[in-house]
């Protein structure tokens, strides 16, 4: 699969942003994407969905990384920017805001102001997927994208928080590469879990933690697998422990 530009080449964050929405790599989800696009759902039948890849939201100088599966087809597939627009959307940045990292509590649309402070969100998938489920080629294809912002971040990065299990093993693949030492066997994911990560020998990178979240789907949220204040709690001890 052919990448608009090799991720590996992005000078800076601006520039893997700027690069990343043209991507056409994965058949499946362009298709996909622009589906909906052009269908989309009667509630927003007024509005021109984004339908490209989504990239990462946050300063290029964030101390804690929050890392999520990918972008929702009526969400950020719609809004353009992570996490907007939607219901897990509106969970996440209420609890952003609550910990004192987001300026506001809700996240509606690309341009109503709202900034973060010391944290960037990004996902292992910058694609909206069918059903939510990005094949294993289309994570391992995508992952190129996750690699540089890793290493873009890296002088400033203290801590990665990932909503999920799939991107707990993203996020573990993706520091492997970058000189992290990973315990065989691997460390579990759960909510509240987390790991200290120690340079893998011959390697020079500072220590890093990795915490685990339930995803802000609706799926855990209506259900009340996870509460705002269980979202609030973990959120609070990664932002606490970066210094933010």
């Amino acid at each position: 699969m052919t990448l608009p530009i090799d991720p590996a080449t992005a000078p800076d964050i601006a520039a893997l942003d700027a690069a990343v929405v043209d991507c056409r790599a994965c058949p499946r989800l362009v298709e996909w994407r622009e589906r909906v696009a052009r269908e989309k759902r009667r509630a927003y039948a007024d509005e021109t969905y984004w339908g490209r890849p989504v990239p990462g939201l946050g300063p290029a100088d964030a101390r804690l990384i929050i890392v999520g599966l990918a972008p929702a087809a009526h969400g950020a597939n719609r809004t353009g920017r992570m996490f907007t627009g939607d219901r897990s959307g509106d969970v996440l940045f209420a609890a952003l805001h609550a910990v004192g990292v987001a300026s506001r509590p809700t996240a509606v649309s690309a341009d109503d102001g709202l900034t973060l402070r010391g944290v960037r969100i990004t996902a292992p998938v910058h694609c909206a997927p069918p059903d939510n489920k990005p094949t294993t080629d289309e994570r391992d294809t995508c992952s190129r994208w996750l690699d540089r912002e890793l290493t873009l971040l890296a002088p400033t990065t203290r801590a990665v928080l990932t909503l999920g299990g799939f991107g707990w093993q993203a996020a573990l693949t993706a520091l492997r590469g970058h000189g992290y030492a990973v315990p065989v066997p691997r460390p579990k994911f759960g909510h509240g879990a987390h790991v200290d990560l120690v340079a893998a020998p011959g390697y020079d990178v500072p220590p890093i933690r990795l915490f685990g979240c339930y995803h802000v789907s609706q799926q855990n949220t209506f259900t009340g697998r996870l509460t705002p204040a269980m979202l609030e709690e973990v959120l609070s001890t990664a932002v606490e422990f970066t210094g933010l």
